[in-house]
């Protein structure tokens, strides 16, 4: 699969994974306008539906991973920044919130392949995927405050999810930058490589991932986010009804009879 580049999302397939990018380089691949945001929520709910697709790596095009809301748009009061009070918070709604709605309900892994400068609402998307892999070139800012905003895509929500409470109210009330030595330090990232190398670690990881049985990966990434926000006895109660699905999957006995005969398993996803 390759879409054209004139889409503000191009999608590329390799087998069963797919690349997603972010393609407007011009505006540092700004994710507040309404077709980035429904091209992102369409992949997700596509990759929800595809069950050949296995993992996802999601980057940006040129030099910027994505610099979040357009602030010339947000200058000129255009699309999500225009009109009345009760208009913007139906504008925040039906427009950028759906992107967090949308990657936290996908099955799929997502890698963010972080190239480069990951700021506000664009720090926010690499932190709701399940892994991050930064260039060196990569920065992170939640940097909402320097405009005198706050996250209004969800990021109070999952950045303390991915690196604590303490250092995301540092990021969230300084909006300084941590640069990618710091986001490995702090956990933000799981590596950082340099930029000629990012995809292809990004994808080594996602092929990590692929090789596995993909409903078994899917049901753990569920019991990962589910895991968020349940007790302990609402987790271990989906974790045996999921448990009892793996079991009776063809996959599972192919995983089982590879272990015994000591072979590389053959997973079809059933």
């Amino acid at each position: 699969m390759s879409n054209s580049v004139d889409t503000p999302l191009a999608v590329e397939r390799d087998g069963d994974i797919e690349t997603w990018t972010l393609n407007s380089p011009e505006t540092r691949n700004a994710i507040s306008g309404d077709e980035i945001v429904g091209a992102l929520v369409e992949a997700a709910d596509r990759a929800n539906r595809d069950r050949t697709v296995r993992a996802v790596v999601l980057t940006g095009a040129g030099t910027a991973f994505s610099a979040g809301g357009n602030v010339k748009d947000m200058a000129s009061g255009a699309g999500l920044f225009g009109g009345a009070s009760h208009q913007q918070r139906t504008g925040y709604r039906d427009g950028i919130q759906r992107i967090p709605r949308a990657l936290y309900a996908c099955e799929v892994p997502l890698v963010a392949a972080v190239n480069g400068p990951a700021v506000g609402a664009g720090c926010d998307l690499a932190m709701m995927c399940d892994l991050r892999i930064a260039s060196s070139n990569a920065f992170f800012a939640e940097s909402f405050v320097k405009l005198g905003i706050i996250p209004g895509d969800g990021g109070a929500w999952f950045l303390p999810r991915v690196i604590g409470p303490a250092r995301a109210a540092e990021m969230a009330l300084t909006g300084d930058r941590v640069d990618a030595a710091t986001a490995l330090d702090w956990g933000m990232v799981s590596r950082v490589v340099e930029p000629d190398q990012l995809l292809d670690e990004a994808l080594a990881l996602a092929r990590r991932i692929a090789v596995n049985p993909p409903v078994a990966v899917r049901m753990a990434k569920k019991l990962l986010r589910e895991a968020q926000h349940q007790s302990l006895d609402q987790l271990l109660e989906m974790s045996a009804a999921m448990q009892a699905i793996a079991h009776h999957t063809a996959d599972h006995r192919e995983a089982v009879n590879a272990f015994m005969e000591r072979r590389t398993g053959n997973y079809s996803g059933d």
